[in-house]
């Protein structure tokens, strides 16, 4: 699925991406961390009490495990999120409207709207669902993605 998402013009043009590094249950990002860091500023989340702050990926070597067993990296504080221009997004499940279920804390939900990014949630097939409840506050993905490819309407 991240081999597809390569060839989508809004990561081609990207130079800074805001990413997420897996859990076992999710989409696997490591690699693809891992091989665009070289090419592109990759930020990744991290868990700080009910926030994501978010940091510069520089390397395996400096992350570490953090709240949920996620590993974060430790390098320096990216403090201007206005410049990300892509949003690559996990998610328990997505509808094909581009409606999101998270783990449940919000986090996504009080970060997303200080983003001017182009977010795209990705999940495996059998994560799509029918319809997912959406609130006023809640942000819609641009684009869904499984590993068949884009999925969403939009």
């Amino acid at each position: 699925m991240l081999s597809k998402l390569e060839n989508h013009p809004a990561f081609r043009q990207a130079h800074t991406i805001l990413l997420y590094y897996s859990l076992p249950d999710e989409v696997q990002t490591h690699e693809f961390v891992e091989r665009w860091s070289r090419e592109k500023q990759i930020i990744l989340p991290v868990v700080k009490g009910d926030e994501l702050e978010l940091r510069q990926y520089t390397g395996p070597q400096d992350l570490q495990k953090g709240s949920f067993g996620i590993e974060e990296p430790t390098g320096e504080l990216y403090d201007t999120p206005e410049q990300i221009e892509l949003t690559i997004v996990p998610g328990v499940s997505f509808d094909r409207n581009g409606n999101r279920l998270g783990r449940g804390k919000g986090y996504y939900d009080r970060l997303l709207p200080q983003l001017r990014s182009y977010n795209i949630g990705i999940c495996f097939g059998f994560q799509l669902s029918e319809e997912i409840p959406s609130e006023p506050l809640d942000r819609v993905m641009d684009e869904v993605w499984t590993e068949e490819g884009k999925v969403s309407r939009k």
